[in-house]
């Protein structure tokens, strides 16, 4: 399989970028400690795997048995590395809510964390537009896609507990206007090379 690397940087990116995930581990984090993120980060970890059975249904054969079909899906895929991009540069600048009740239940903490991955739009593009490039279908394609998930899924986890220890750490700089647009405007700009790149490779 090759471009596992780059596939790693491209993950790593998209898990990183500000979304209602991420947002969701931070604002927990910053409330309750890294103790009541953890439920949130296993439930988002766990609907990865949900997102990635769903979205591989049929794509494979399809990509596999069609230039034209695999070239668009990479270019929508680049296409959309790119607007993820551009949408987090130009993002409005807002304050994490730091308001709410007491810490909630490991199981609550997993259902909202699950719920959140599996309705996020961004985690089943990626699926559906972002694996099928980094995959060789003249080999086992079962094999390959459950290492991808995998990673994916593992850099799900090792990521959000960052996140959470670092918004236990950077309490008032996350929540600060400035914090806020420095992530926008890194993310951002990763998103849109990465696109770039992506739409430059070959199969």
């Amino acid at each position: 399989m090759d471009g596992y690397l780059l596939f790693i940087f491209i993950a790593t990116a998209t898990i990183l970028s500000p979304g209602p995930g991420v947002l969701l581990t931070l604002t927990n984090a910053i409330r309750y400690g890294v103790s009541g993120a953890i439920g949130g980060i296993l439930g988002i970890a766990f609907g990865t795997f949900i997102v990635a059975g769903i979205s591989a249904t049929s794509v494979g054969v399809i990509l596999a048995t069609s230039a034209m079909a695999f070239n668009i899906m990479k270019f929508i895929g680049a296409a959309y590395l790119v607007y993820l991009g551009v949408k987090m540069w130009r993002a409005p600048i807002s304050k994490l809510d730091l308001s709410g009740a007491g810490k909630k239940g490991l199981k609550n903490q997993f259902i909202e964390g699950l719920t959140i991955q599996i309705t996020n739009p961004k985690a089943v593009f990626f699926f559906m537009s972002i694996f099928p490039q980094f995959i060789d279908y003249d080999s086992d394609y079962v094999g390959q896609f459950a290492l991808l998930v995998v990673t994916y899924s593992s850099l799900n986890l090792v990521i959000h507990f960052l996140y959470a220890q670092l918004a236990r750490t950077a309490r008032r700089w996350l929540s600060s206007e400035k914090g806020r647009r420095i992530m926008n405007r890194a993310g951002g700009g990763t998103f849109v090379l990465f696109g770039i790149g992506l739409a430059s490779a070959n199969r």
